[in-house]
């Protein structure tokens, strides 16, 4: 009888026991992959504040390639320069507003802009004021910025950022957060340092849990024997001068006394009465300056303030000193609801600035602010 040879058989079934054992893997794995938990959303990344609140970049038909995104990325800044306010240190250490003409960059990352112009050493070394200088550390590089849909604007630096003085932490995130949060949809900070979310600032331990912003104010001078039960901290606005040249302003945080029983009366004559703690600041308000009436604030937004005439640079003419409307206009319009302010001053139904233009509608932050850029 001839023998049928089992060898040809053996190695189909090895064959189709590799098959399935292969089939069964790769089912794993596809079983596996799909079970996994996707990656965490991430916050909308910030190339153009600006766009988000206008709504530009949204409903987009089509997404670039991958190449596009990247040359838009590297693009060279283009265009007329642009306006921005950059928070930096005078020449006493305070962290003061300074309006500066940036290059307007044609990828439209405005806030990592005026982040890489807060570095020292960085592209603000060739526009810098005298008598200022940059508030982050040399070196600090931005690796990315992402803002979420509450406001909260995540700022991922380099580990450079940490090479700072103890003693300018608060100067930091003041600077940091009021450079930040003059966009509209941007309410507060927080920051990462090479990808770890940081719960305090590295050197002094600054609380970061729930972010900074606004509220935590800046320069902030506490009283020695301040009554945190009936007083209110507000921002007020100082005009000083560097070296003889143009006048800026110095926001100070301190804890007004609510010895009215209007509070938006209790903040104008905080502000009548200068900053709680000394400043290289000449008198720029009239001795006897004062409300004439309580502040009225209207249901639009517009604060109505009516003064004595000792507010006026000239009673005659109604003339009232620039560097005094600015500073109550900056003031008041830091607090919420407040829009617009509306001066009168005894008979002058409407005040005139020092260049003649009558202020007969109320007036703006913008329209307060009309200096000619760094």
């Amino acid at each position: 009888m001839k023998k049928i040879s089992r060898l040809p058989f053996l190695t189909i079934v090895l064959i189709g026991m590799l098959l399935l054992s292969a089939c069964g893997m790769f089912k794993g794995e596809q079983e596996t992959m799909e079970d996994m938990d996707p990656p965490p959303e991430q916050a909308n990344l910030v190339d153009d504040l600006e766009s988000i609140t206008d709504g530009e970049s949204e409903g987009s038909d089509e997404e670039g390639t991958e190449e596009e995104e990247e040359e838009n990325m590297e693009s060279e800044t283009t265009g007329e320069p642009v306006t921005r306010t950059l928070y930096l240190l005078d020449q006493n250490g305070l962290v003061v507003p300074v309006e500066v003409d940036l290059p307007a960059p044609s990828n439209k990352e405005v806030a990592r802009q005026v982040v890489e112009y807060l570095v020292e050493d960085g592209p603000i070394s060739s526009i810098l004021p005298n008598g200022f200088q940059a508030v982050l550390p040399s070196g600090t590089d931005v690796i990315s910025l992402n803002l979420d849909e509450s406001g909260t604007l995540v700022l991922d630096l380099s580990e450079e950022f940490a090479n700072y003085e103890a003693e300018n932490e608060k100067k930091i995130l003041e600077a940091m957060t009021f450079t930040l949060t003059q966009f509209e949809n941007v309410n507060n900070i927080k920051i990462w340092i090479n990808g770890q979310e940081q719960q305090t600032m590295p050197v002094n331990g600054t609380p970061l849990t729930e972010g900074y912003s606004r509220a935590n104010g800046i320069n902030v001078h506490v009283a020695d024997a301040v009554d945190f039960m009936e007083s209110k901290a507000a921002t007020l606005y100082f005009p000083m001068q560097a070296n003889n040249e143009e006048v800026y302003f110095v926001p100070v945080t301190q804890h007004v006394p609510l010895n009215q029983d209007n509070e938006l009366h209790s903040i104008v004559q905080a502000l009548l009465e200068g900053p709680a703690f000394d400043l290289p600041l000449e008198k720029y308000i009239n001795t006897g300056a004062q409300l004439a009436s309580e502040p009225l604030l209207n249901s639009d937004g517009t604060l109505s303030l009516q003064f004595n005439e000792n507010i006026l640079a000239n009673s005659e003419k109604g003339v009232i000193a620039d560097e005094v409307m600015e500073s109550i206009v900056l003031t008041m319009t830091e607090l919420e609801n407040v829009e617009a302010i509306e001066v009168s001053a005894g008979e002058h139904k409407a005040v005139i600035s020092e260049s003649g233009q009558a202020y007969e509608e109320p007036v703006t932050r913008e329209m307060a602010s009309p200096k000619e850029s760094i």
